[in-house]
Order: C-alpha cells, then sequence, then structure tokens
C-alpha cells in the first residue's frame, strides 16, 4: 500500500511514501512505547507486525533490509528502526515524533521511580509483569516465524539462519552477533548465484536528501571527537555529563544490556551515582515497556550533582539517543544505493538471514528462559501465539490479556 510495493517488479524510481502527519506517528509509536515489553527482539516483532503487516508502511524485504542496518550499527537497533520508519513517512519530524513516542512512556516512568516511587520498584516481580514477557515470546516467535518465511526461501538460506543461531547461542555476546552477521554476508556474496533474490528490491524513499545525510555525519563525528575535547578544558557537569552519555550512545553495539556497564564505569566511579542506586535503577528498568536506554533518564534524575532532576533526565536521554537519530539520517541514503546492486543484495540475502538466526538464538534467550518456567506458562504464550497469528487479535489486546494471564497463574 501507499505506492510501495516490496515484491514483484520494482519501478524505475524511488517509490515516494505518502506523508503522515507527525502527531499521527507520534501515536502510533506512543501505543507501541506503552505496550512493548521483552527487550529490543520483542520490540522489531512489534514494530513488523504494526507498520509491515496493519499499517503496511513498508514491505517486508524493505523492513527485513532496515533491521540488517540497525544491526550493523551501534546503539539501540529497537529505537533505530522505529527513528528510521518515522522518517519515511513523516520527514525529519516523523523520525524524532516516532523516537518520542516509544521513548516517553518508559522515560517517564523511570524518571518517577527516580523521583522515589519506590513501590514502582517491586512491580518486576509481579504476575502481571511475568505474563507481559510471556506475550513478547509469542510476539518474538511470530516475527522469527514470519521473517524466516520471506527471508529464509531455500536450504541454503535456511542453514545460514541456523549456523547463525548456533553462532549466537555459542557466543552470546556482541561478538558472536556482528561476526554471526558479517560471515552470512560473506558466504551470500560468495553463493551470488544461488542465494541472490532474483530481481533487485523495489526502491523506498525514506526522504532524507544527501545534504541532510553529509551534515548528520558531520555533527555525529564532531561530537564524538569535539565533546571529550570541551568538557576537559570547561568545568561543567553538564557538559561531563552529556559527553559521557553521548559516548556511550555513539560506540556501545549489541543494545540496552551492553550499554548498562559502559554507563555503570561511567557514572559510579565519578561519584555522580552510587552503585546500590544503580542496581535499583536497573531492576526498575526491566518493569517498563520501550527501550532500556531510557534507563539514562533515571541516571539523570538521581545524580548527585546538578543538573539533576527532570532537567537531567532530559539531558542524559537526549545525549544517548542523539548518535541514534544521526546515524540513522547520515546512513539512510547511502543505504538505499547500496542494497540495490547486484553483489550488496547477495551480501544482504545472507545478512537477512543470519539475522533471522540471531532472533531465533534471542527467542530462546533471553526471551523464552525469561518467561517460560511452568506448563502453565508455555500454555499462555501458544493462546498468545495463536491470537496473533491465526486470529489476527490486536498486539495491544494480547499484551494486557497476557498480562491478566500472568496475574492469574501467579495467583493459583
Amino acid at each position: 500500500m501507499d505506492g510501495i510495493e516490496d515484491e514483484g517488479g520494482a519501478p524505475p524510481f524511488a517509490a515516494k511514501p505518502a506523508i503522515v502527519r507527525a502527531h499521527q506517528v507520534f501515536l502510533a509509536f506512543l501505543k507501541l512505547g506503552l505496550t512493548s515489553f521483552g527487550g529490543p527482539v520483542a520490540h522489531l516483532g512489534y514494530f513488523r507486525e504494526e507498520f509491515v503487516e496493519r499499517r503496511k508502511w513498508l514491505g517486508d524485504k524493505t523492513y527485513s533490509d532496515l533491521v540488517a542496518l540497525c544491526q550493523l550499527l551501534p546503539g539501540p537497533a529497537s529505537s533505530q528502526v522505529g527513528i528510521a520508519l518515522g522518517i519515511s513517512k513523516g520527514g525529519l519530524r516523523g523520525g524524532l515524533a516516532a523516537w518520542l513516542g516509544f521513548t516517553l512512556p518508559s522515560a517517564v516512568a523511570l524518571t518517577a521511580f527516580g523521583y522515589g516511587i519506590s513501590s514502582f520498584g517491586r512491580v518486576g516481580d509481579s504476575g502481571a509483569i511475568h505474563g507481559l514477557k510471556i506475550a513478547a515470546v509469542a510476539v518474538v516467535a511470530l516475527a522469527v516465524w514470519g521473517m524466516g518465511r520471506t527471508l529464509c526461501p531455500d536450504a541454503k538460506r535456511a542453514s545460514l539462519a541456523v549456523l547463525s543461531a548456533l553462532a549466537a547461542l555459542a557466543w552470546p555476546n556482541v561478538t558472536g552477533q556482528i561476526g554471526a552477521i558479517l560471515a552470512c554476508g560473506l558466504i551470500g556474496w560468495w553463493a551470488k548465484p544461488s542465494t541472490a533474490v532474483a530481481e533487485p528490491p523495489a526502491p523506498h524513499d525514506f526522504g532524507v536528501t544527501r545534504t541532510a545525510a553529509i551534515f548528520a555525519w558531520v555533527v555525529f563525528f564532531g561530537l564524538l571527537i569535539g565533546l571529550p575535547l570541551l568538557s576537559r578544558s570547561v568545568q561543567s557537569h553538564a557538559l561531563a555529563l552529556f559527553d559521557s552519555f553521548y559516548r556511550s550512545g555513539s560506540l556501545v553495539f549489541g543494545g540496552g544490556h551492553v550499554v548498562l556497564p559502559l554507563l555503570r564505569a561511567e557514572v559510579v566511579p565519578r561519584g555522580w551515582i552510587d552503585d546500590s542506586s544503580f542496581l535499583a535503577g536497573y531492576g526498575a528498568a526491566q518493569a517498563v515497556p520501550g527501550p532500556l536506554f531510557t534507563f539514562a533518564a533515571y541516571l539523570g534524575t538521581v545524580m548527585t550533582t546538578a543538573p539533576n532532576g527532570w532537567i537531567g533526565a532530559g539531558l542524559c536521554l537526549v545525549a544517548i539517543f542523539l548518535p541514534s537519530f544521526l546515524l540513522m539520517v547520515g546512513a539512510l541514503p547511502l543505504w538505499e544505493m547500496l542494497r540495490r546492486r547486484s553483489g550488496i543484495q547477495a551480501a544482504l540475502s545472507g545478512v537477512n538471514a543470519g539475522v533471522v538466526g540471531l532472533l531465533l538464538a534471542a527467542l530462546y534467550d533471553p526471551v523464552w528462559t525469561s518467561a517460560i518456567h511452568s506448563r502453565a506458562d508455555f500454555g499462555l504464550a501458544l493462546v498468545a501465539f495463536v491470537l496473533l497469528a491465526w486470529w489476527k487479535v490486536s498486539p495491544v489486546m494480547v499484551v494486557v490479556l497476557s498480562a491478566v494471564g500472568g496475574w492469574f497463574i501467579a495467583a493459583n
């Protein structure tokens, strides 16, 4: 729909996506920001269900290519996919609206927790939250199933997906993930005649000019190099804070769980926050929907030195997500040009199979292992999967039903 078709013959020009007003993009992502539990892999499943299957904002192939790009870039992959989707439909304002909608609920919740709502910290152990983790199992399973059917249609690509999953399980760190993706890309490129797609993907206009992309790269590297130099010469806690969180968002691969030790190394040794407060916030971050990078809002709130409170929360939140926004603006035009080259298409066919494998590994650990502890849990996950896959029930409704089911299981 919307003039976009990823399968079949490609038009000779990039399909111009229908413009969606920024407030509409915001509301679409706000719904997901309120309900997307389960971490970045689950978020990608929610995004696919909402924007590929339901809203038809883009086709499965373009979405998969976008996920592959974000897996290769530093920063939170799910948030970057969301920013790119928002840019695609509403320009730069749409990208900002998508980020705000998806990020705001968890950022507000963690800021409130930082102000001392201690009862919220115990929510993570409730049956309802456990039910939300079970819903994430069904969402991720549906994403793996759907993307696998599209991206692994033959034995070779299915085998690549399995090998990628095995590598991710054997080396459960960012090195294993990046290594698996690169290896699958090289194999796809090498086996071009048998694994490349038959026709080039239909072009998708993400609406970013080359001038904007160049400007984004200049700002990204300028801040990455200039902020440490400036913070050493200017005695300002706000500047030092922005520098620390900007570097954390720029240099971390592997998502939210990987950024946590990096943030701890930035804030605890300097005395900005004590270790017990850091760990308390980490526990609360597990109980909220949306990206784990919003943990930065909590840290900014509880800083021992001003700026702290809601001002510190906003400063840290902007600093840690700004690299992702700049990276997406800078990468999208180049990515759209590269992914249409035959060699890149062949490599992407392998990369996409590798991404399916990483999702498959993540479906087991941490999604399955953190949620399925009993026969009742498994039964609830099956019901949620059937509701999503065959009855086409809204993911929001499935999340609510799973929360109720988790509460009922815990109560009995």
